[in-house]
């Protein structure tokens, strides 16, 4: 295929209005002092050699590329508990700007793997010079303990060349086991740290924790010290 980076202008843009408006949900929760589902989101358009790659191996030709290959496009969003993961779902399929057309929740039908994470292929227009442009683009919505174990499988894949020794099989089964129990008990004290995070954003943690109270006064006169020295430090020299 010639000139690649016309071909990938709009799914370059696709992914940074795409990261931009679900930030934007994350900032509308915060803003009304509400949990957000959605911890940080990233993105990227697949390179041309992957690209290449990938539609070898899946005998894609190269004309059927915007049809058939559906994440060149990606976002991965991270959510702090599983929970979350359902609610950004349920928030992306009620939006008008982008279409969901395909779902593969491997939470609750976890590859054989071990790996764990929600998959979303959406249909997104784009706005060109030349009218509207709609793209695919794959969402993968995770926690971090998934995304942990996601990550360290892929580095893994990279060497093995998918071909795991049966030893490493087991391990990476029984650390998605130990990642599934870490984000389940995480969800059963989920109230408590939403309460802690509540507090230390609002700046109220600091004021009502006795220890730091307590430090405070012990070491007042050297932390007063220390500032009035930085004070001096910024005057202007004359």
């Amino acid at each position: 295929m010639e000139k690649w980076e016309l071909f990938l202008a709009p799914y370059e843009q696709a992914v940074s209005e795409m990261k931009i408006k679900l930030k934007g949900i994350r900032k509308q929760f915060r803003e009304r002092n509400q949990h957000a589902p959605i911890e940080f989101v990233t993105g990227r358009v697949k390179p041309a050699d992957s690209i290449k790659i990938k539609s070898k191996l899946r005998g894609i030709p190269m004309d059927k590329l915007e049809s058939e290959m559906q994440d060149i496009a990606g976002l991965r969003i991270m959510c702090q508990f599983v929970d979350d993961i359902y609610e950004v779902v349920r928030l992306i399929r009620s939006r008008k700007d982008m279409t969901v057309v395909q779902e593969r929740d491997y939470i609750t039908n976890m590859k054989e793997s071990g790996y764990r994470s929600y998959h979303l292929i959406i249909e997104y227009p784009v706005q060109i010079i030349t009218g509207e442009k709609k793209i695919y683009a794959e969402i993968q919505i995770r926690t971090l303990a998934m995304n942990f174990w996601a990550t360290i499988e892929h580095s893994l894949n990279y060497k093995y060349q998918g071909e795991f020794p049966q030893e490493i099989n087991e391990r990476l089964r029984n650390a998605s086991e130990a990642a599934n129990l870490l984000d389940e008990e995480m969800s059963k004290i989920r109230e408590e740290i939403q309460e802690a995070q509540h507090l230390f954003s609002h700046g109220r943690g600091k004021q009502d924790d006795l220890y730091y109270q307590d430090f405070l006064k012990l070491h007042e006169s050297e932390l007063l010290k220390e500032l009035n020295d930085q004070r001096r430090l910024e005057e202007p020299l004359d």
